[in-house]
């Protein structure tokens, strides 16, 4: 016999075996954690935007580049985005936020892009490409943090 939890988006239902619904406490806050995809091919930067969401409750998954970042967005279906301006491989950040954006132009998926580039040329153009938030490298895990927690509350509205 199973037990059929309701979750949040992107997921419909969890088929649960009465058998394992004593760690149902455990498991379900992950499942319910909120989703984010870093797209940088800074490995320290990864690693540093990874472990400031992971403390937060967050579930990280990182791609070092726009295919494979691509590939993951599709398939893990995450709730916010956190994409780098450059990338390896030929599409850059905006040229990704552009597709993503054409996929989706209801805005389900929150972006956020991030570089050192720090003209307002850049600001403007990541907004006109579709992203939700630009943030300049080095920031603040405050900063990184709240900017995230932001474009997710827009989004629950």
């Amino acid at each position: 016999m199973c037990i059929t939890y309701l979750l949040s988006a992107p997921y419909k239902h969890i088929h649960v075996p009465k058998s394992i619904n004593k760690w149902k406490k455990a498991v379900v806050p992950v499942i319910n954690a909120r989703k984010v995809l870093i797209i940088d091919d800074s490995t320290t930067s990864c690693l540093l935007m990874a472990r400031t969401l992971q403390k937060a409750g967050y579930q990280v998954i990182t791609a070092m580049n726009g295919q494979d970042g691509l590939m993951k967005a599709f398939r893990e279906r995450p709730h916010c985005l956190i994409l780098d301006v450059v990338l390896p491989g030929g599409t850059s950040g905006f040229g990704l936020c552009r597709q993503l954006r054409a996929i989706d132009p209801q805005h389900s998926l929150s972006i956020i892009m991030v570089s050192t580039k720090n003209t307002p040329l850049d600001h403007n153009w990541a907004i006109r490409q579709g992203a939700d938030r630009y943030l300049t490298k080095p920031f603040t895990e405050e900063v990184f943090l709240h900017t995230v927690e932001e474009v997710l509350a827009e989004h629950l509205v």
